[in-house]
């Protein structure tokens, strides 16, 4: 079937001939243009003068005296407009960041009243007088009044909220704030899209420059749907004139039924509006030709790209001149999963693919290097520093072009400095990139072109080294052609502004950026919005992401102005979305051979799950065929599998080799890991596969304890073998915060004597380090008097075990944290800032590995015993645990049942622990495999989960 253009272009060359390029074509949008000339060449076959060819925003815009103002030079005429207003009331004017999503709103509402020819004075009036309301409107039907009625019962009747006066207030503002907006920006030569439509629709058409330019031919309007009632009052003077001709492509299936929402505009056009359609007479191709659609009901998001292998792969290779196969993104953010779908050659043919819609740069890694930079800005701004996190993320960033061996020497000093907040001077002096990046920005003037600045160097620096592709070369580009235009658009504004509000302003222009990537705009399967097809026919149709909710769309966006007064004036409603979605697909329907719909449905946030309600629609009412099919993706669930490591393997051997000629040494912490999940041990002591490092300002769990640990150290450390007295204790308190302060620094930045300024959650663990001090010497003031034998005691013994028959052994070390001495008694203290237990129920227990009582801190604690004693050679050596979330109400000795671990018991188990400590060992040497805990609560928190399969 012909499409609905070449259709046109036959008419209108029969029509006009040489005369043709007189004529003006008016568009709806860009994309039909290049088609309409391709139509035109192949009819005419040979030179010619071509129309002049216009959407139908630049039609209006040409028509008027003035230009067309962007959206910055509209905010910042508003801004200052409304804040005069503002004095006038002897109110306080707003700031440029508290007015600019108000601005969004007032701005949007303005276009929309100058579209539909709206009177402002009247739409803003204080309606709260029911009576003036139905004098005013007493030409209005009752369900007209009945919806101003419904709006303003809340407004007239009793006491209005605040925030009601509020917006009564600004509402009355507005009409004033409508014409001074309008009479500033015209003092400027400049005009807004929708007044340019109010100012043509009511002007003298024949008095018009711009139209009398095509006096000697015609004004052709291809196209169209809904109209304003702009355009609506201007098509119907060029008409009344004889100026016009209107090429609407209609069916009849959806005009002549009026339930039909699809044909609601038309109906409005040709019925109402007694515009004349060229092509009335033109067969239904709906109940005409036969049509046979394909619905595909699959489950995810992204999974929806992923069907296009299938659908479209006969049409990878097309030798058509112009295009025949369109893939419709009723959800445009599927553009991705789509473009990573699409393969780019099939077999010896390259595919050819053109995505008209343009590449959105706000998913794009050349603005995450420029939002990078704005972030950044703002810490310098703030703290004169830059966070680990901002650092890190800019050196391995792919656009920087950092060496790797510059990226190493900079993690690595961040690392062993553990600098959470870095100098933005100190990184200055690193030169190059470092001192264009990091340079602060010594007023608002100075953001956009400092960011130029940035990306001219980035540009330059990667093209050089021949690192840059080219779709992030033409993104570089954009961004500063961008970048460019912003500031000769606000430069002279924003000298008084905060530096955060120029940053946001920035990141929104450059967020609504979308970058038209290569390819050729007819031929090839053609990659589309919706929005984008319209006037364009295709012989296959694919639509990604058919969801109710998205198709139509749900919402018509913020306005102000209610809905009630909304339907009052004719201004644009949700059920108009209805209208012109379903227009847009059934006119595509119409000359199409194969159609396939393709819908997610998953429920979720932001997904109904259902396909929408046009396709519905088709199914019940049309005579189109249907085929339905679903993608299931079956979940099911694999028998768990048992991953453990052969210990035969020579590397593991030699690992383990190494223990055993005490080239490696054992500590507590490593055996514990093995007897609590075996597997962890591997990963972690043999295969050497350890956590990243990284710099937090949050400060870890395990760092408050190291943090307690060396508070104690230092507040014990002039004590040592002196007798511990309570009264020396409390003297000594009053040293604590000091001692608190020593250590935090010493633990974060290995440096006791450093001095910096705490942040908010810093402070709050510094209070919770003091609070543990004092549970502890609360405890050790019960105990007084004692004696300290030593404060972090580095202890080590040999313990043996049989081995293949034989007799082997290993070396432990370790740490103890502090040993004392009470009536001749020896104890081990062992301090624990976690969720440890007291409790244990027998010995082997601790060491079996299936288990469920396994304790960590006791088999620690009695390690440290059994070492101290050989070390110190010392005997009745007791383990205490000092758990300080629970030691006020628990005490510190290990229990099993009521049973105390001291005294004769202790030494009764101490030889059983022994034992058990040699079976293990020998496990550990001996054993086959590296396997996991079969107690999920073993390897609750290993970070080896995912290597061993849970």
């Amino acid at each position: 079937m012909k499409p609905f253009l070449q259709e046109v272009a036959e008419d209108i060359v029969e029509k006009f001939g040489a005369q043709l390029q007189h004529c003006a074509i008016v568009f709806n949008n860009k994309r039909p243009a290049a088609y309409l000339q391709k139509y035109l060449a192949d009819i005419i076959k040979r030179p010619f003068f071509s129309p002049a060819i216009f959407t139908i925003q630049e039609f209006f815009s040409e028509a008027v005296q003035e230009k067309t103002a962007d959206f910055y030079l509209q905010f910042y005429t508003l801004l200052q407009v409304y804040n005069q207003l503002l004095r006038e009331e002897g109110l306080e004017p707003l700031s440029s960041h508290r007015f600019f999503p108000l601005a969004k709103i007032i701005l949007s509402d303005f276009s929309q009243i100058d579209n539909d020819l709206v009177e402002a004075d009247k739409l803003y009036r204080d309606l709260e007088d029911i009576a003036v309301i139905n004098q005013e409107f007493d030409y209005l039907s009752p369900e007209q009044h009945e919806f101003l009625s419904q709006f303003w019962t809340s407004y007239s009747e009793g006491k209005h909220k605040k925030q009601q006066e509020l917006f009564i207030q600004m509402w009355r503002r507005m009409p004033k704030l409508y014409h001074q907006f309008h009479a500033r920006l015209k003092a400027q030569n400049f005009i807004t899209n929708g007044y340019a439509y109010r100012t043509l629709a009511n002007s003298d058409i024949a008095a018009v420059p711009f139209l009398q330019n095509f006096d000697q031919g015609k004004l052709i309007f291809v196209g169209f749907n809904a109209l304003t009632s702009a355009e609506a009052k201007l098509f119907a003077k060029l008409q009344e004139a004889g100026k016009a001709l209107f090429y609407f492509d209609i069916d009849s299936y959806y005009f002549d039924d009026p339930l039909q929402e699809a044909g609601l505009f038309l109906r409005k056009n040709i019925s109402q509006l007694q515009l004349k359609n060229v092509f009335d007479d033109r067969p239904s191709l709906m109940q005409s030709t036969p049509h046979h659609v394909d619905s595909y009901q699959i489950q995810g998001k992204t999974a929806q790209a992923k069907l296009l292998n299938h659908i479209l792969a006969d049409d990878y290779v097309q030798t058509e001149s112009i295009g025949t196969t369109a893939v419709i993104l009723a959800d445009e953010s599927l553009l991705i999963p789509a473009l990573q779908t699409i393969p780019q050659q099939v077999g010896e043919h390259a595919v050819s693919l053109n995505v008209t819609m343009g590449f959105p740069l706000g998913t794009s890694s050349v603005y995450g290097l420029a939002d990078l930079w704005l972030s950044s800005q703002l810490e310098i701004q703030q703290e004169q520093q830059i966070s680990y996190q901002q650092l890190a993320a800019f050196l391995t960033h792919p656009l920087t072009g950092l060496s790797q061996k510059m990226k190493d020497k900079v993690q690595t000093t961040l690392l062993d400095e553990k600098m959470a907040h870095i100098d933005y001077e100190r990184l200055l002096k690193q030169k190059g990139l470092f001192e264009i990046f990091y340079q602060k920005v010594k007023g608002p003037e100075q953001v956009i072109s400092q960011l130029l600045t940035v990306m001219d160097f980035l540009l330059n620096r990667l093209s050089t080294q021949k690192l840059l592709k080219k779709i992030d070369a033409e993104l570089f580009i954009k961004t500063i052609q961008e970048l460019n235009r912003l500031h000769d658009t606000i430069g002279k504004h924003i000298g008084q502004e905060e530096i955060a509000f120029v940053c946001t302003l920035v990141q929104k222009a450059l967020q609504g950026i979308a970058v038209p990537l290569s390819g050729d705009p007819l031929s090839g399967i053609q990659l589309m919005g919706l929005l984008e097809t319209r006037n364009l026919n295709f012989d296959k149709i694919v639509f990604l992401g058919f969801n109710e909710g998205i198709i139509p769309k749900s919402t018509i966006g913020n306005s102000f102005i209610p809905d009630s007064i909304r339907r009052v004036y004719g201004l644009p409603v949700l059920e108009n979305q209805d209208a012109i979605s379903s227009y847009m697909v059934y006119r595509l329907l119409q000359r199409a051979k194969h159609i396939s719909f393709v819908y997610n449905s998953l429920t979720d946030e932001s997904n109904s799950g259902e396909v929408s309600r046009i396709l519905k629609q088709l199914e019940y009412e049309s005579n189109f065929t249907f085929s339905h099919y679903a993608l299931s993706l079956n979940v099911k669930t694999e028998l768990a599998k048992e991953i453990q490591i052969d210990k035969s393997h020579p590397a593991i051997q030699a690992m383990l080799q190494k223990y055993l000629n005490k080239e490696r040494i054992l500590s507590p912490s490593a055996l514990t890991q093995y007897i609590s999940n075996p597997i962890d041990f591997f990963f972690n002591y043999i295969a050497g596969i350890k956590e990243p490092k990284e710099v937090s300002a949050v400060v870890e769990a395990n760092e408050i304890g190291s943090i307690l640990h060396k508070v104690m150290e230092y507040f014990y450390q002039e004590l040592k073998k002196e007798i511990i007295t309570k009264e020396l204790i409390q003297v000594k308190r009053k040293k604590v915060p000091a001692l608190v302060q020593q250590a935090f620094a010493a633990v974060m930045f290995d440096n006791p004597h450093k001095v910096f300024e705490y942040s908010g959650m810093q402070k709050v663990i510094l209070a919770i380090v003091e609070a543990y001090v004092e549970i502890i010497l609360n405890q050790d003031e019960s105990q007084a008097p004692f004696r300290i034998l030593t404060l972090e005691q580095k202890v080590e013994a040999t313990v043996s075990f049989p081995l293949n028959g034989q007799e082997a052994s290993v070396k432990i070390f370790g740490y103890i944290d502090r040993v004392d001495e009470k009536d001749g008694v020896v104890k081990i203290i062992d301090y624990k800032t976690g969720s440890d237990k007291l409790t244990f129920k027998d010995i082997p227990e601790l060491f079996n590995s299936d288990g469920k009582y396994i304790n960590k801190a006791l088999v620690q604690t009695l390690l440290y015993t059994y070492v101290y004693e050989q070390y110190a050679d010392k005997t009745a050596v007791e383990p205490n645990l000092y758990v300080v979330k629970t030691m006020s109400q628990d005490g510190t000795w290990f229990k099993s049942g009521r049973q105390s671990l001291a005294g004769d018991y202790l030494e009764e188990l101490k030889p059983q622990f022994l034992e058990e400590l040699r079976k293990k060992l020998t496990e550990l040497f001996e054993a086959p495999y590296f396997r996991a805990s079969a107690v999920e609560d073993n390897y609750k928190y290993s970070i080896y989960k995912t290597l061993f399969g849970k």
